[in-house]
């Protein structure tokens, strides 16, 4: 692969990185954290909902950008033909 096509590729690469960690990060420690409060005003399965996103949450929405990532980059490396 030549030096552009590596450049775009992992500019490509970084945007997603940064996009699923800031969902991550809102996610965890925004919902989990900081709005906490709020959110408790709310309650899913007989749980409020700032402490499900404290205690459960967070991991069921890193599982998912983990399978989120993965079908990311098959189209990304698909799209720069750098695939397996």
């Amino acid at each position: 692969m030549e030096t552009s096509l590596r450049k775009k590729y992992w500019k490509e690469n970084l945007r997603y990185l940064t996009i699923l960690l800031f969902i991550w990060f809102l996610v965890s420690y925004g919902f989990g954290i900081l709005l906490v409060d709020e959110l408790n005003i709310i309650r899913l399965g007989g749980f409020k909902l700032g402490f499900w996103f404290a205690q459960q949450g967070s991991i069921y929405v890193f599982v998912i950008l983990i399978f989120v990532y993965v079908r990311l980059m098959n189209k990304l490396d698909k799209k720069y033909k750098v695939n397996e």
